[in-house]
C-alpha cells in the first residue's frame, strides 16, 4: 500500500508579537511533520500561505530564532495582508507550507 504521505512537503509556522524585533520560528518540518503543522495551523484558524521558495529559505532559519533582515520585506508583505483580513487585535502568526513534488 502506497503512503498517502508527501515527503517532500516542508511547512515553516512564524509568530509575531508586538514588540518583536522581528516574527520567529515556531515550528518547522517535512513530510509527515509538515503535514502535522499544517493541520494544527488550520486547527487553529491560522493564516497558511504556500510560497516554496520562501519556506525553502526560512527551513534553514534554525526553530526560534528570528527571521533573517532579508526576508523582512517579503514576511511584512504577508503580514500587512494578513492584519488587514482579520477583525480582532491579536498576535500575528502565520504558517508557510511548500509541496515540492521532485
Amino acid at each position: 500500500m502506497q503512503s498517502l504521505h508527501n515527503p517532500n512537503q516542508q511547512a515553516v509556522a512564524l509568530a509575531y508579537e508586538t514588540g518583536d524585533l522581528a516574527p520567529r520560528i515556531v515550528a518547522k518540518g517535512r513530510g509527515v511533520i509538515a503535514e502535522q503543522i499544517i493541520a494544527r495551523a488550520r486547527e487553529h484558524e491560522v493564516f497558511v500561505h504556500e510560497s516554496k521558495e520562501l519556506v525553502n529559505l526560512l527551513m534553514q532559519v534554525d526553530l526560534d530564532d528570528h527571521i533573517p533582515p532579508a526576508l523582512y520585506t517579503a514576511i511584512a508583505e504577508i503580514l500587512a495582508w494578513l492584519y488587514q483580513m482579520e477583525t480582532r487585535k491579536e498576535p500575528q502568526q502565520a504558517l508557510l507550507k511548500s509541496d515540492l513534488n521532485l
